[in-house]
């Protein structure tokens, strides 16, 4: 009898694979399912993990605060709170503007001019956060007759760094000036920090 090139004694085409080769695509088949469900497992790990690290309802509140400025008359300055931390509002005077200006930026340890410390077109409010640079203690000079240095702006009394004006330093131990958060006015008397 005669037999067909290529076809097996079973009826059909190529040989059978050997026992090795379907040992080898199982392997596979269960290597590749196995990575497959440890994937699966690491996201569903990981997805908690990283979403408990989301600020929380109360965090997300306290990220802005929103003022109302007209309560703060020409020459006057209010503390406020912003993320825990206290903050400066001051409504500056012409004669308060004037001296900021006046300033040689050469003479100051971290340079900066009045405009570029407040708001284009609200050059007159000044909004700072309430930390001395140096150690972060809260400077005096935000309320109603503390002593605000020899520049007229704000005095720390922990280790005396004065800061004028524009909360820009001027004497003692603080390296920068008092910081400027974001902010943004919402009307001309409303500002959002933060």
């Amino acid at each position: 009898m005669a037999t067909v090139q290529g076809v097996s004694p079973t009826g059909g085409a190529g040989t059978p694979p050997h026992e090795g080769e379907v040992d080898g695509r199982r392997r596979d088949f269960l290597s590749i399912a196995a990575l497959s469900f440890g994937g699966v497992g690491v996201v569903a790990v990981l997805v908690p993990l990283v979403n408990q690290m989301n600020p929380s309802a109360d965090v997300l509140a306290d990220s802005s605060t929103e003022l109302d400025l007209t309560q703060i008359m020409p020459g006057q300055a209010i503390k406020a709170s912003f993320r825990k931390q206290p903050l400066f509002v001051r409504n500056l005077t012409p004669t308060e503007i004037a001296a900021a200006d006046a300033v040689p930026l050469a003479s100051l340890r971290d340079p900066q001019t009045l405009a570029q410390r407040t708001a284009e077109g609200h050059k007159n409010w000044l909004i700072t956060m309430g930390v001395c640079t140096h150690l972060g203690c809260v400077p005096l000079g935000a309320g109603e007759g503390e002593v605000r240095g020899e520049y007229g702006g704000y005095f720390c009394p922990c280790h005396g760094s004065v800061y004028d004006t524009a909360a820009r330093i001027r004497k003692g131990p603080a390296p920068k000036n008092l910081v400027v958060p974001d902010y943004k006015f919402t009307s001309d008397t409303t500002v959002t920090v933060g």
